[in-house]
């Protein structure tokens, strides 16, 4: 989503609320240099980008794809390479609002969570927490990689040739963050290796329809759209209505010193 609100005064604009996480649309120099006030929408599509994160998972370790086909086909066939979550080491990079939801999820389904992020951070849902710069130390150990980290200069390409050769060979990759946090070339190369990935975002989008990810049978794509849930516009009002009564109440306060 890419609507944003404006709140303006006579003179000037006061007030931004974002429809989206992300500020990398934004001009922020003119923003700060005059003094308005920013807000994003965390939170607001969290619960179903952690859904979605979930659903993704198990279409791949139950074989979803697999049995789809046979349906289609009429054809009964059993399949006994399915795989359970419960005691998977599930690492989730990028521990805010959606990473901590996706925490919630899958530790109610027996995992052991690691959260991942460029602060320290404390949280309940999490087993164990680590810097970033522990992360490559990590892959070696992790069943399901959730991406939920912003793009920026420092997580462009976080997921390389390097990082994705350390992976098990089963894991799993899920990227519900922005599509160049990996590098595509690289991960066409190791998803014959690895166990899949859920991809909702890419480098381009749309994406192409000559890419090799369409084909790939242990890849799910899905065209931007993990956010999508019924209760998003209800908990975006709410939290227009209470950015909108901070804005206010610093400007009175200020309005009176």
């Amino acid at each position: 989503m890419t609507c944003t609100i404006y709140i303006l005064t006579p003179t000037h604009l006061k007030f931004v609320q974002l429809t989206g996480a992300g500020y990398d649309h934004i001009p922020m120099s003119y923003i700060k240099k005059n003094n308005i006030k920013i807000y994003n929408a965390s939170g607001v599509y969290s619960i179903p980008m952690a859904e979605y994160a979930v659903c993704g998972t198990l279409q791949l370790y139950k074989k979803m794809c697999y049995f789809y086909k046979n349906k289609v086909s009429h054809k009964w066939d059993k399949n006994r390479n399915l795989q359970e979550l419960d005691g998977k080491n599930v690492a989730i990079v990028g521990c805010g609002s959606v990473g901590t939801e996706c925490a919630k999820r899958f530790r109610a389904f027996g995992c052991n969570i690691m959260g991942v992020d460029i602060v320290k951070i404390d949280g309940n849902y999490f087993n164990s927490t680590f810097l970033i710069d522990c992360l490559d130390d990590l892959l070696e150990i992790i069943d399901v990689l959730i991406l939920t980290v912003p793009l920026t200069s420092e997580t462009h390409w976080l997921i390389n040739e390097y990082e994705l050769k350390k992976m098990k060979s089963d894991a799993i990759i899920i990227n519900i963050s922005r599509g160049g946090v990996i590098n595509t070339n690289a991960l066409i190369q190791a998803l014959d290796r690895l166990g899949g990935a859920v991809l909702d975002v890419f480098e381009e989008e749309p994406l192409e329809v000559t890419s090799p990810l369409w084909t790939k049978e242990n890849v799910i794509i899905t065209p931007h759209n993990s956010f999508v849930g019924e209760n998003n516009e209800k908990r975006l009002a709410k939290l227009i209505i209470d950015n909108l009564d901070l804005t206010i109440q610093a400007e009175e306060n200020h309005e009176y010193e």
